[in-house]
């Protein structure tokens, strides 16, 4: 068979059912055993493509894919070269230390994201050699007449023959909550959104009712799912912030520590006429204390922190690099079913015949709430009303919901469990009403003639009890013709609440007078009770967490294929939009130009009716204006936009496979309010990746500065590369690892995020860096002079200045506690874990002194009480000039609007 071209895959739903066939070489018989065998071996299994797994080597060999990692391996490798075998040991395990960290931590995470199940296998049932049998859904092959039934997930994509009533959930596709009444009559065209196709059913998706015959056109990886999957491989994903801001960063130390190694290597030889070799020694000694070898594990660890810290309040970190990525997004595209609202129908509001307008509490098919009027319970008079709408709502209906151990179960229509968790709100449960009130008919719901109705034996006669569109229910309701109850009067608030964004139902009942057996082909001079109106309610707290991401100066842009006005309900809700004016359909994208759209987003906040290639073109264009942009999304739908973000968010709860596969992080709950509190910790881990750079660039610009003044002045080397080491790996390694565990500084959403081309090394990391850099430098080599003219030897005056460095390395951690905040006003018993780190790094050192073969390795001694006392007060002028530049800092650029950054003009001087 030749399979059908490029064009007629796209256009299933607006080609003639007979060209459908024609195209396909098949007929509405279905095909035979043997057809279908070649088939599949020509067109292979019905299976989504599905991400390789990620394996625990992979993960391992992915923690060496840093700019600064390579420049570590580089001075080992060199350091190994002439003969320093114990600095390249050093570096060596450090370099070790930081990938099983962070590789035991990505993949914890990798494999609680796995997905647990393949999105479509199941089993179908088809026509075969003239009869019908099931088979196994990953044998379906294009061509196949399948039957859907209520409860059935589709196996393919599948262009519709024949349709009774049928309804299917196409929510993890298209993001439209309400199920899609499907009608294989339909006709459209080429311009016809994915939601909108009603003579298609697309593979995994469900079907919550009717039966339906259709012919399978696009099986596998051809199918809307399984080109949406293969796309999730096509997308380069975007860059996280972190990953940008350390390449530069890197690539800055880089530079610096070539031109100031061959700076000093010059000096030496022709300035001081040093050896050539002595002096290469030199400058490696000079890299490797200019090389903040404790960056990769400090930066890891803050990472792993903050991964620990977005688990338990329910996100699951799949990329390290991505808490921060968090922590920067300046967008939010969110989808909005299942993400902002709770993906279940639920009744909010009732209004009665009289006009009486209740409001009705709880969320979702959970039947906890009460029905209230303005605040209050209704009148006594209203009870009545209430209980008999309420019972026709139980007994017109096919769904199941019921109470275990573990929670509320439900399956069916979600109109029906809407339903019957308001029932349960006003004391009646379906089972014990169709107990008391016995079935004896039904009229099946049917798209034709938008109604369904249930015939029961009560009040000694026969009851019908109807639900259904308010204008086809009201036709069959006696007309009271005048005020409120007049049919006009009613069908104008039933489009009132509609306007509002309601899903409105109206429900009826009434008492027959023919004999049983004898029911009527219509029901006739019902008495109206009441209409429902059902929306899928926001999420418990997201209109909060959208509040507190916008002031946290975050963009909140809802993209969705629902329906514009359902859209715009819930965006009046979140603050979002007031109007239809304020929302762009994807009808709209379909002709819009990038720089068009370019400008939608600068004052569009939701999109409705989007395809999926249209949420990719958004997310593009976001990136494009400078955003660094978080993509949620729960579908199959999302996927390649959730790849293409800088930061993919998947909904774990609900989420697909695919969904899942494509994102950096997962949120257990799936809930908006969530993400809002997984960017709080992102940010805090961004603070405390500053902390950590500024402890140890500093620390190592100082020994740098302390080298070079030692080899201008032609004194011998001030310390030892393995001392160096020692300084930078263990006992600012002890500490900046502690730094990683710092608590949150103030509201960190009280400030906007951070300008997407910022560097890590800002103004005032600069400004600090030197100041700190200056008072080691400078006053360690005034002090190793001073030791030299005591009359120490070389070794006794490096053993010295080395314990000098530590007691400025405990006095620096706590200067890098706060950018802003005095060191005075910060309690140590704050953050208990940067105590205990630094009490440890000290007791280390102290150790090192008193233990012999330390001694032997690192040329160390103890020293005498007077030393310790003037070297512990030479070691608090860094304090001291540290809180002289916050003061400086706080005078120049006064705190504006919770934030602590300067005017965005001093960008130039970031390093």
């Amino acid at each position: 068979m030749a399979g059908p071209s490029s064009a007629d895959t796209e256009h299933w739903y607006s080609t003639g059912l007979g060209q459908v066939y024609d195209a396909l070489d098949a007929d509405s018989g279905g095909l035979s055993t043997e057809e279908a065998t070649r088939r599949r071996s020509e067109h292979g299994p019905n299976r989504i493509p599905k991400a390789k797994p990620t394996t625990v080597w992979e993960v391992f060999v992915r923690q060496f894919k840093n700019p600064l990692i390579y420049i570590l391996g580089l001075a080992a490798v060199v350091s190994f070269a002439i003969g320093e075998g114990t600095d390249a040991a050093f570096i060596a395990a450090v370099l070790l230390v930081n990938a099983l960290v962070g590789g035991i931590q990505e993949w914890r995470a990798e494999r609680s994201s796995q997905a647990l199940q393949q999105l479509i296998r199941t089993r179908a049932t088809v026509v075969r050699d003239g009869e019908t049998r099931d088979v196994d859904g990953e044998d379906i092959v294009p061509g196949d007449v399948v039957l859907l039934e209520s409860g059935f997930r589709v196996p393919a994509d599948i262009r519709l023959v024949s349709t009774h009533g049928l309804e299917v959930d196409e929510s993890a596709l298209t993001g439209e909550s309400a199920p899609v009444l499907k009608d294989a009559d339909w006709e459209g065209d080429d311009r016809t959104v994915l939601g909108d196709r009603d003579n298609m059913a697309y593979a995994g998706t469900v079907v919550n009712r009717g039966r339906g015959r259709g012919v399978v056109v696009e099986t596998g990886a051809d199918t809307v799912v399984g080109r949406l999957a293969e796309d999730v491989t096509a997308v380069e994903g975007g860059q996280p912030p972190l990953v940008t801001r350390m390449e530069r960063f890197t690539r800055a130390v880089g530079l610096v520590v070539l031109v100031a190694a061959a700076l000093t290597a010059l000096l030496g030889v022709f300035l001081q006429q040093y050896d050539a070799v002595e002096m290469f020694l030199f400058a490696v000694a000079l890299a490797v204390s200019a090389i903040p070898e404790g960056l990769p594990v400090g930066i890891t660890v803050a990472l792993g922190v903050a991964s620990r810290r977005m688990a338990t309040v329910g996100v699951i970190v799949r990329r390290l690099v991505a808490v921060e990525g968090l922590g920067s997004c300046t967008m939010i595209a969110s989808d909005k079913t299942g993400t902002l609202t709770a993906n279940e129908l639920t009744v909010t509001r009732v209004q009665l015949p009289g006009g009486t307008t209740l409001e009705v509490t709880g969320e979702g098919y959970t039947p906890e709430g009460d029905v209230l009027r303005d605040g209050h319970p209704p009148e006594p008079e209203r009870a009545d009303e209430l209980s008999r709408l309420a019972r026709a709502s139980v007994l017109c209906n096919e769904g199941h919901l019921s109470r275990r151990d573990d929670g509320w179960t439900w399956r069916g229509d979600p109109t029906d469990v809407a339903l019957l968790a308001f029932g349960r709100k006003l004391g009646w449960s379906r089972q014990p009403a169709l107990d008391a009130h016995p079935q004896t008919g039904e009229v099946p719901f049917e798209p034709e003639q938008r109604y369904a109705a249930t015939f029961h034996r009560a009040d000694g006669g026969t009851r019908v009890f109807v639900k259904g569109a308010p204008e086809r229910v009201l036709e069959m309701c006696t007309d009271a013709s005048e005020g409120a109850f007049s049919r006009s009067a009613l069908e104008q608030r039933a489009t009132e609440m509609a306007h509002d964004g309601y899903r409105v139902l109206a429900v009826a009942d009434g008492r027959l007078e023919s004999e049983p057996g004898q029911l009527p082909s219509e029901p006739a001079d019902l008495t109206f009770l009441g209409f429902l109106g059902m929306v899928d309610p926001l999420r418990s707290g997201v209109a909060e967490a959208v509040a507190s991401a916008q002031r946290a100066g975050i963009t909140v842009t809802m993209i969705t294929g629902d329906h514009p006005e359902t859209a715009l309900a819930i965006a009046r809700e979140l603050g979002l939009a007031e109007s239809a004016d304020e929302v762009t359909t994807g009808t709209e994208l379909m002709d819009a130009s990038r720089e068009r759209l370019a400008e939608l987003l600068e004052t569009t906040r939701v999109f409705a009716r989007v395809s999926p290639d249209q949420k990719l073109e958004i997310v593009e264009a976001a990136r494009g204006l400078g955003h660094y942009v978080a993509v949620t999304g729960d579908g199959v739908n999302d996927a390649p936009a959730l790849r293409q973000a800088n930061i993919g968010i998947a909904m774990g709860k609900m989420g697909t496979d695919v969904a899942r596969d494509a994102a950096e992080l997962v949120i257990s709950d799936d809930n908006f309010a969530t993400i809002v509190a997984g960017i709080e910790q992102g940010r805090v881990a961004f603070d405390n990746i500053r902390k950590v750079i500024f402890l140890l660039i500093s620390t190592g610009a100082g020994e740098v500065v302390l080298v070079l003044l030692s080899l201008v002045a032609g004194l011998p080397l001030p310390l030892l590369p393995v001392q160096i080491l020692w300084l930078n790996l263990v006992t600012n390694g002890i500490q900046d690892v502690a730094l990683a565990f710092e608590p949150k500084e103030g509201d960190v959403l009280d400030r906007p995020p951070r300008p997407p081309d910022e560097r890590v090394f800002n103004r005032v990391m600069v400004e600090r860096t030197l100041v700190s850099a200056l008072v080691i430098g400078v006053v360690g080599f005034g002090a190793f002079v001073w030791l030299l003219d005591q009359g120490l030897s070389e070794a006794a005056a490096r053993n010295h200045l080395l314990l000098l460095v530590v007691l400025f390395e405990v006095v620096n951690i706590g200067n890098a506690r706060s950018e802003t905040t005095s060191l005075f006003r910060l309690s140590p018993l704050g953050s208990p874990i940067l105590l205990a780190g630094t009490a440890a790094a000290f007791l280390v050192h102290l150790g090192a002194m008193y233990f012999p073969p330390a001694q032997a390795v690192l040329g160390t001694a103890p020293v005498a009480l007077e030393q310790w006392l003037i070297l512990g007060a030479v070691a608090l002028t860094i304090a001291v000039a540290v809180e002289l530049h916050k003061l400086s800092w706080k005078m120049r650029y006064p705190p504006r609007s919770g934030t602590e950054e300067p005017p965005s003009n001093t960008q130039e001087t970031e390093v």
